[in-house]
Parts: C-alpha cells; sequence; structure tokens
C-alpha cells in the first residue's frame, strides 16, 4: 500500500477498529486544580492518558494555542508529547494555518520536520497558495478548514461562488490538488443535513469531524457518512479530557464509550 497520508489514516483506522480523534486541548482551568499551570503535572497528565488510550485511540490532535498559551515552554511541551505519540498514532496539529509563500513553507518545515506532526489543519482563504506548501510530502496531511462546527461558519462558508456554496468550492479545489493523496477537509458534526452531498463532491478525502460532544455533532451521521468513499475521524476533545473531573478511569471510560459507539456504527 502507498506510503501517502491518506492511506496510512484508513490503515491505522482499519487496525484499531476505531475513527475516534482524542483532542489534547489542555485547558489550566478546565484540568483538575492539582495540575492547573503546572506543566510537568500537565505532561504526566497527558502522557498518562495517552498511554492509556493508544491502544485503542488512532489519531491524536494537539491543539497548538493551548500549547503556545504558556511560550517556549509549552511548545517545548507540546513537542515532547507529539514524541511521546509518534511511530505509535496519528498526529495532528491544529494550528489553522493560512499564510503564502515563504512565510507557509516554514510553517510546513516546522510542524512536519522539526515538531514531527503526521498532518496539520490549513485555513483556505488565501487560496491554494495556503495550501500547497503542506502537501508536498505526500506522506504528510492536510486538512482543509471546510463546513465548520461554529455557530459563524455561515457568515462565509455558505456564500455562493457561481453555482457552488464556498464551503462546495473548497471542497472541489481539494479534490484538484489531491494528487498525492494527502488531503482532508474539517467538516463540521454540527452540519449532518450538507454531509451526504459534500461526500459525494469529496470522495476520497478524509474528513476530519469536529463538534461531537460538547458541540452536540450528530455522531451517527458523521460516522457512516464521513467513513462513505473516504475516512472520517471524529474529534473529541472536552467530552474525553474533563470527563470526571479529570480522574484517569472516568477520561479513559468516556474514550472508550465513544469507541463503542463508533464501532457499533461502522
Amino acid at each position: 500500500m502507498s506510503s501517502s497520508f491518506n492511506n496510512k489514516l484508513k490503515s491505522i483506522c482499519e487496525l484499531r477498529k476505531n475513527r475516534l480523534c482524542l483532542g489534547l486541548d489542555l485547558d489550566p482551568e478546565k484540568l483538575p486544580i492539582e495540575i492547573g499551570n503546572d506543566l510537568e503535572n500537565m505532561e504526566s497528565f497527558a502522557k498518562d492518558i495517552i498511554d492509556a488510550t493508544i491502544a485503542f485511540c488512532p489519531v491524536y490532535k494537539p491543539n497548538l494555542a493551548f500549547f503556545e498559551r504558556f511560550g517556549s515552554k509549552g511548545y517545548a511541551l507540546m513537542e515532547r508529547l507529539v514524541e511521546h505519540i509518534n511511530g505509535r498514532a496519528i498526529t495532528i496539529a491544529d494550528g489553522k494555518r493560512g499564510d503564502i509563500g515563504n512565510t507557509t513553507n516554514q510553517y510546513a518545515t516546522a510542524i512536519f520536520d522539526t515538531i514531527g506532526f503526521d498532518a496539520i489543519t490549513v485555513a483556505p482563504y488565501m487560496g491554494r497558495d495556503s495550501i500547497n506548501p503542506f502537501i508536498q510530502n505526500d506522506e504528510k496531511g492536510a486538512f482543509v478548514l471546510c463546513l465548520t462546527s461554529n455557530a459563524s461558519a455561515s457568515d462565509l462558508q455558505f456564500s455562493k461562488k457561481g453555482n457552488d456554496t464556498l464551503y462546495e468550492y473548497v471542497a472541489k479545489l481539494s479534490v484538484e490538488l489531491n494528487t498525492k493523496n494527502n488531503i482532508g477537509l474539517v467538516v463540521g458534526a454540527t452540519n449532518p443535513s450538507q454531509m451526504d452531498s459534500l461526500r459525494d463532491i469529496s470522495s476520497g478525502l478524509s474528513w476530519l469531524i469536529p463538534g461531537i460532544g460538547a458541540q452536540g455533532g450528530d455522531l451517527v451521521a458523521s460516522i457512516s457518512i464521513g467513513n462513505k468513499n473516504g475516512v472520517g475521524i471524529v474529534n473529541v476533545s472536552r467530552g474525553i479530557l474533563y470527563a470526571g473531573n479529570g480522574s484517569l478511569d472516568a477520561i479513559v471510560e468516556s474514550a472508550q464509550n465513544y469507541t463503542n459507539q463508533i464501532r457499533e456504527i461502522l
């Protein structure tokens, strides 16, 4: 099988019989009080979660903002977590980068070569120049923001470009650019009525599906439609990380419950 990012993602999801992406959004205000802003405790907490879930969880998605808030020490923590995961699961940098030219080339070098992430989320507002630097290596992936789960997504994404909505146009552009089988889309679980037609447009692209859990997205539609003609992984962050007030047993139980639900739908 090709070493392309989408094939690697498919392989590990099939191996684990799961489509769960665990979002590592480590918010000190929501973590157990004994952890708080202590980065050593935060690292131990995160590594314990990873080690307790990695046997069945195929993908982890650190949100860069939650590490950048601590400056260089937070960034170093994120690097250590990625190193801790790599080789055992897929890592996605939730950074939503969206610049062009040499700036984006530097972002790609930092995310893929320096830190070692497998993929990144990308904002396409500035066009294909924002995407291309992230898809030069077929083993590294880019998830393009397409139809997102936030309340104000319709401000732009439902605007018209010709006969297409903007999100449909983004999907078609992503298909056009997917010559190395390493592009995916970010498709919110809060948009189940648009999923069927969007999946038809984006056949072959992987989907990263946020909005499950705290945002009340549709898990059944996300899994059943997202995995038709492609791989669809559902991201859960708050619904797992903060289960049981930070109890590791409760966190693992929540992750396993989502896994069981996903397996029933597949």
